[in-house]
């Protein structure tokens, strides 16, 4: 009977995990490739919630996704978020994920 409570103890444990426990390692987000600045119309960066740099919203000079891309924002720009909160917020709205 003890062991089906541990059991039922740890499972609930597992259950109530929080959503960012289960994201992946900074060392898979690290190896997400980074666009060519020479095929981006722009060159801002900025910081991240989690510290990281991450290129700002651009539109592509060649007309093809760019390398690393996350998401195509509605004004033709495209997103290299790392995560999906606040990706494209200033650039009318995600218009679909890469």
């Amino acid at each position: 009977m003890k062991t089906f409570f541990g059991a039922l103890l740890a499972l609930s444990f597992l259950i109530a995990a929080p959503a960012q426990a289960r994201r992946p390692p900074p060392a898979v987000l690290a190896q997400q490739s980074e666009p060519s600045e020479g095929e981006l119309q722009s060159h801002k960066h900025y910081t991240n919630k989690a510290g990281q740099a991450v290129h700002s919203p651009a539109r592509s000079k060649l007309g093809k996704v760019p390398a690393g891309a996350s998401a195509k924002c509605r004004d033709a720009s495209y997103s290299f978020s790392k995560n999906h909160r606040g990706t494209c917020s200033h650039h009318g709205g995600v218009e679909r994920w890469l």
